[in-house]
């Protein structure tokens, strides 16, 4: 079935052009280049994987619960709408909230397959380019999982959300080669590893469990990706081309604040707009999943040199500040090992099963041919029959 047949809503617009601007790099030197850097292409090289493979695709999955979210975790939760609501409603809202969140999984992959792209474009040193391909070949893969799960498993999708589609607009219209950077690797696919990080260690549904773990060990890359590159340039630019920075940082971290209210699936349930807006502000869950989106960001910008005294002043607004001194190091190891430790335990049970099905013809085989009269046969032993 054609996507535009599932939409929740009609997209703005079929296709949406970013005009872009900058330039294509080319450098001629091609042996030097920073074995961190190199290091991490070989990385991605060797951690290339088929989703159609390594995905189990036949798990079910219930559209109505498909990461198994308590009531309580949804805004509207215990208000008189949700009295109001009969459980089919409730079932159906349901649906719609994992739509729509995973719609913005999607619509995020691929605007980190667009920034990949130009990163190979525009970045001018040949390790990087080599990195940002294989980059580029994960983002396609992300588009194709999230693109999978919501047409086969959910059956709907929500358009991108105002918040994330004017942050890329922002990252692509800028003509500064490390903009891409900025607002892909280090904002949005900082932001896209929190949310994936709570949703994979909260669900116990295997299928979704899968993607996110599998996802998130790519998603790992990128940022370490962002963090080596961006550390080195802006170790050499200004006070004043820092600050440019910091403010494109702190526009993109209040708009991401704004991102994560879902206020649209309320909206589609007959709630209005103001009312939506403000029962998500008071929700203990939406405040505790905004912090905890980002714990990958706010360490991650202090790492790379951007820590100005109005950047912390807009992180302490948003409640973040004391994020700056978690270890993005530790936490992205544990999400290398978490996918490692999830493909040894799937293999096992798979080893072990196949291990039961030889066991099980072997011994099926080695039984006596028993006749229907319950005499053996030739192959067993007995006298064969006249």
């Amino acid at each position: 079935m054609a996507t535009r047949q599932l939409y929740a809503h009609e997209p703005d617009e079929p296709l949406w052009e970013v005009p872009a601007s900058g330039a294509a790099r080319f450098g001629w030197e091609y042996e030097e280049g920073r074995e961190r850097l190199l290091a991490l292409y070989r990385k991605g090289k060797d951690k290339q994987w088929d989703a159609a493979k390594r995905i189990d695709w036949d798990v079910e999955v219930d559209p109505y619960d498909p990461l198994g979210v308590p009531d309580e975790n949804m805004a509207v939760y215990d208000t008189p709408y949700w009295h109001r609501m009969g459980e089919a409603n409730r079932r159906d809202m349901r649906r719609h909230y994992a739509a729509w969140q995973f719609s913005q999984f999607l619509h995020g992959e691929q605007g980190a397959l667009v920034c990949a792209s130009r990163i190979t474009e525009s970045v001018p040193d040949l390790d990087a380019k080599f990195y940002s391909a294989t980059q580029a070949m994960d983002e396609a893969r992300h588009v194709e999982v999230y693109s999978r799960f919501l047409h086969e498993k959910i059956g709907m999708l929500y358009p991108v959300d105002t918040s994330l589609r004017e942050l890329l607009g922002d990252t692509l219209r800028d003509s500064r080669w490390d903009m891409p950077y900025l607002g892909m690797q280090v904002l949005i696919e900082g932001l896209a590893l929190a949310a994936f990080g709570m949703l994979r260690d909260f669900t116990e549904k295997p299928l979704p469990k899968q993607i996110l773990t599998y996802v998130m060990q790519d998603e790992a890359r990128h940022v370490a990706f962002g963090r080596l590159a961006l550390r080195d340039y802006y170790a050499q630019l200004g006070d004043a081309e820092l600050r440019e920075r910091e403010e494109f940082v702190i526009e993109g971290c209040y708009l991401m604040r704004n991102r994560l209210r879902g206020e649209a699936v309320l909206t589609d349930f007959g709630i209005p707009a103001a009312e939506a807006v403000e029962l998500s502000e008071r929700s203990d869950f939406v405040r505790a999943f905004r912090k905890l989106l980002f714990s990958r960001i706010v360490p991650c910008v202090k790492d790379i040199g951007l820590w100005g005294e109005r950047l912390r002043r807009a992180y302490v607004d948003l409640g973040v500040l004391d994020l700056g001194d978690a270890s993005l190091d530790r936490l992205m190891a544990q999400d290398e090992e978490l996918a490692e430790q999830l493909d040894a335990r799937r293999f096992a049970a798979e080893e072990a099963a196949r291990v039961a099905e030889v066991a099980r013809v072997i011994a099926e085989g080695e039984a006596p041919d028993v006749k229907e009269d319950g005499i053996p046969g030739e192959d067993g032993g007995g006298k064969p029959e006249e």
